[in-house]
């Protein structure tokens, strides 16, 4: 840890070598308002939890108020968060368990839980939308062992893909602009990520309340092969 940046601690770009304790420091900084850039399969994400980092994150990332952070997950907290009918469930756990793919669900959700229960109301507000959340889940090593320590936490992991609104995720750390790098408290230099592409996708967004295709992202052919075996056809690929 080497100094102050807002009354945060300020930890220098770290290169990914220990997921488990890289992803306590992020939290660490996260827990104190920081913001955090870290890598994911999908795509580098820009996090944090309270309402000075998530107005930092919007601000830098020119992205509007309107459109809600994401919230990093597993199934098993999907399962105690998400209102979503029992069926459906199984084509949530064909996706991420038998196919090992990442994917976004949206659903209405339980705003009493335990974890929701430090979070200021208006950082809740900016993460839902009618009622429903975003939950991102399998996304990769750093993704999965941060949302592990999070439940134990009970303090979410809340944004969105690190660059500027409208421009495409970024896959590599140096790639991301300026105003987004320079927002961070901590950065974890993960190198590629898996799923980069040229499109500039990042997570498939699903609503699995009617199945509309809120996002098409990474994997979207292989998500929508998976949704069919179960009766469920998602919007095609347009692009």
């Amino acid at each position: 840890m080497q100094s102050l940046k807002g009354g945060c601690l300020l930890i220098n770009r770290l290169v990914a070598d220990d997921v488990t304790e890289q992803s306590r420091q992020v939290l660490e900084v996260i827990k104190q308002e920081g913001v955090a850039i870290i890598p994911l399969d999908v795509a580098y994400a820009i996090v944090g939890n309270s309402k000075k980092s998530i107005e930092t994150i919007f601000k830098c990332k020119n992205r509007s108020f309107e459109k809600p952070s994401g919230m990093f997950s597993n199934y098993e907290l999907l399962k105690d968060i998400q209102v979503i009918a029992s069926w459906k469930h199984d084509i949530i756990k064909a996706v991420i368990f038998d196919n090992d793919l990442p994917m976004s669900t949206v659903a209405p959700f339980k705003p009493d839980h335990p974890m929701f229960r430090n979070v200021d109301n208006w950082v809740l507000k900016n993460s839902t939308k009618i009622g429903t959340l975003d939950m991102l889940l399998n996304a990769g090593e750093f993704h999965n062992e941060m949302t592990k320590q999070s439940m134990e936490l009970e303090m979410p992991v809340l944004g969105s893909s690190a660059n500027t609104s409208l421009t495409g995720s970024k896959y590599n750390l140096d790639d991301i602009d300026p105003p987004v790098f320079g927002a961070a408290d901590i950065l974890i230099d993960g190198g590629t990520s898996k799923y980069k592409n040229e499109k500039g996708r990042s997570s498939t967004i699903i609503d699995f309340g009617n199945f509309e295709t809120i996002r098409i992202g990474v994997c979207y052919d292989k998500i929508r092969t998976i949704f069919s075996k179960f009766g469920v056809d998602l919007v095609e690929d347009k692009d």
